[in-house]
């Protein structure tokens, strides 16, 4: 095998342990080895599973020593983020008020990814609640980019997005309510992608906000976040906003290319923004040069107002997390970090009002986009972020932090709810990722992932990792 275990996608290790010339056991122990000698540096971790790695590992080989395959993800190991129940595993969602808490049943998606004989590692850091910030007073400090680790992940999956940048897994499951999969991804040098809503399960998953919350995968390249979607999507009638859809294979079209295909640039979308950096313009102008020379059809186009969406969606976050943390909140005030507590409460000042006119805003500017833009283009790309991930020394004691500290042009689209997949675009000249946000329309995820491999192939970014400054990566 000429890659070191650490460097195999999900399909090369699957194909692997199917030919005979690697076992699970091998790459999970490989694997724990790995995070042991990295994880010290970049905090991606709430916890490991090392006990429950192990054994999961024998199971998978054993049941394929018997033919039993599972599917994509036998025998892969995976993270968690720490939000996401598992039974028999601490879920703290980074957060004093959940110390101890142990789940009496897994999540949807860990029901999956069982039922897939995938092998649990660990459970990734966030921001507390997936709310706060990178705060250093909670039970775990944050995570830290394995390309610098003075620079933030970007939140709240940060530690999905770091574990799979540093090559500790090749897969982690994050949620997204407003940037949360895609902003870890794109600053980590990952890919990530937050499905349509309703395509996979939030049951067991520590909401943030009912209406916009979205689960999905970190993973090492294209082809490893479609197969990740292949195991974890389906319909669960547990919980309300779980769509009924036939399965799909969501890897059929990867390699279909992107010829004929129309792509509208949401250029002025961040363009014109203040604070956009010279490098992020030139990274996805180049972007959109690459895939006008695949043969995509691609054109600037408008979207609806970027500060509206922006607006819309906070309000309707803001409601809808008070609303889970009220009780605490009132009782348990000082168990909060101190940047998730400023968020929360932000909360209580808002009406009804203020909220049915966001939920009436929110309508509109779905249809906008779905009878506008999307009517006319298969998919729409845009930037992530306005400029490179942060220093932490960017951040302040308090919320908020300078805007450009997390600038991000991700909420609108769980406003609307269509499918967004961020592939690594490029570098900052400080070495620091930049990705490429591409949205499709509703429950297209097979087309988002094929323009995704097309750009993907001709990047040449994906493969690049980071050094992390340790000779204790090459373990």
């Amino acid at each position: 095998m000429n890659k070191p275990l650490h460097e195999l996608s999900v399909a090369e290790a699957g194909a692997a342990m199917r030919d005979g010339s690697l076992t699970s056991q091998e790459l999970t122990a490989h694997t724990l080895e790995r995070i042991a000698a990295v994880d010290p540096l970049i905090d991606s971790l709430v916890s490991v599973t090392a006990e429950r790695a192990v054994a999961d590992a024998e199971r998978a080989d054993e049941e394929l020593r018997r033919g039993v395959d599972r599917g994509p993800l036998h025998g892969i190991p995976y993270t968690l983020k720490d939000i996401i129940d598992s039974v028999g595993v601490e879920t703290t969602s980074n957060s004093r008020l959940m110390l101890g808490h142990f789940p009496e049943r897994d999540a949807f998606v860990e029901e999956r990814l069982r039922e897939g004989g995938a092998v649990l590692v660990g459970k990734a850091n966030l921001a507390e609640f997936a709310f706060g910030g990178p705060g250093f007073d909670l039970p775990t400090p944050p995570a830290r980019n394995p390309w610098n680790p003075e620079h933030f992940t970007g939140g709240s999956s940060a530690g999905s997005g770091a574990c799979v940048g540093a090559g500790l897994v090749r897969v982690s499951i994050g949620s997204d309510t407003g940037g949360s999969i895609r902003s870890p991804a794109a600053n980590c040098g990952t890919v990530g992608l937050k499905p349509t809503y309703g395509l996979v399960s939030r049951r067991g998953v520590y909401p943030l906000s009912y209406s916009l919350d979205h689960v999905g995968p970190l993973a090492w390249n294209v082809r490893d976040a479609a197969l990740a979607l292949n195991v974890i999507a389906g319909h669960d009638p547990l919980d309300p906003g779980s769509v009924r859809r036939p399965r799909e294979d969501y890897t059929l079209d990867l390699d279909k290319g992107v010829e004929g295909l129309r792509i509208g640039y949401a250029r002025a979308f961040f363009a014109d923004s203040k604070g956009v950096s010279p490098e992020v313009l030139e990274t996805v102008d180049a972007a959109a040069a690459r895939l006008t020379s695949l043969g995509a059809v691609v054109e600037e186009v408008a979207l609806p107002d970027f500060e509206l969406m922006k607006a819309c969606g906070r309000v309707i976050l803001q409601a809808e997390a008070y609303t889970i943390h009220e009780r605490d909140l009132r009782e348990r005030p000082r168990d909060y970090g101190r940047y998730t507590y400023q968020r929360l409460a932000g909360g209580a000042a808002l009406t009804a009002a203020d909220y049915i006119q966001a939920t009436r805003v929110r309508h509109e500017l779905t249809r906008q986009l779905n009878d506008g833009p999307l009517g006319r283009y298969d998919a729409l790309i845009t930037t992530v972020a306005l400029s490179a991930p942060a220093p932490f020394t960017d951040f302040p004691q308090d919320w908020p932090p300078p805007s450009l500290a997390v600038a991000v042009q991700t909420a609108p689209f769980n406003v609307t709810g269509h499918p967004a997949l961020v592939v690594p675009a490029g570098f900052s000249r400080d070495g620091l990722p930049f990705g490429l946000q591409i949205v499709g329309r509703h429950f297209d995820e097979r087309k988002l992932l094929r323009i995704g491999q097309a750009f993907e192939s001709v990047a040449g970014v994906t493969d690049r990792r980071p050094a992390l400054g340790t000779e204790a990566v090459a373990v």
